[in-house]
Order: C-alpha cells, then structure tokens, then sequence
C-alpha cells in the first residue's frame, strides 16, 4: 500500500492549569479522535493526524509546567503503518537558562486500521 504523505504548517498551545500540550495543523478539519493512554490525535476525514494533545505533558517530558510555556522552534512527525502510529515530537525549551531541545518519540499499536500515512508539521 502507498504512503500519503502530508506537510503542513501549524501552531502549538499549552493549557498551564490542565497540563496539557497541544500541537495542531492549520487549515485541517477535524473528524474524530483516537485515544492511546495520556495522548489523544486527532484526525481529519482522510485519516491523516491532524492535532496531537498530551496529558500531563510536565510528567510526559520530565519538564517543570513553566518551562513547557517557552516551547520555540517545534515540529511533530507521526507515521501510520501497519495500524502502528510512531509520532516524533521535536522543540526546544528554555530550562535554567539554556536551550535545551527534546526529541520524544512515541510508538503505540491502533485499534483502528487507518490507512498509511505520514505527516510533516512545523510551526
């Protein structure tokens, strides 16, 4: 099966109180979400994932909540195949004053066949 490739700019949020870290694609619209343990991605009608929110995203990253405000220079990464989804989160954040950057990657089995698919996103 081909791989549909998607690239797209975006934005990213952080909901302090909550913990919670949010990248998303602009000008995608979203259709349903999927759940895996403290991550939700959403996704658009063609399946692509088109927003990604971390709970406890502090804990998530072993980052104080303050320094998760000052995340610069981001970009996830997610890749669907065989109805695994690999997302590869890329930013850099001030911690004690230095530019630290932090390249979490995140490999989770689907309940759900999702076509393959490949997603580029930067802010």
């Amino acid at each position: 099966m081909n791989k549909r490739i998607l690239k797209h700019k975006g934005e990213c949020d952080y909901d302090y109180n909550n913990d919670i870290l949010f990248f998303k694609v602009y000008d995608r619209e979203y259709s349903h979400s999927i759940e895996l343990k403290n991550i939700v991605l959403d996704m658009d009608e063609e399946n692509f994932i088109v927003g990604i929110q971390i709970f406890e995203a502090s804990r998530f990253f072993n980052i104080p909540k303050e320094f998760i405000r000052s995340i610069k220079n981001w970009e996830f990464k997610a890749n669907i195949e065989a109805n695994t989804v690999e997302i590869r989160l890329i930013f850099n954040v001030v911690y004690r004053n230095k530019l630290i950057e932090k390249n979490p990657i995140l490999i989770q089995p689907l309940n759900e066949t999702i076509p393959n698919s490949k997603l580029i996103c930067t802010c």
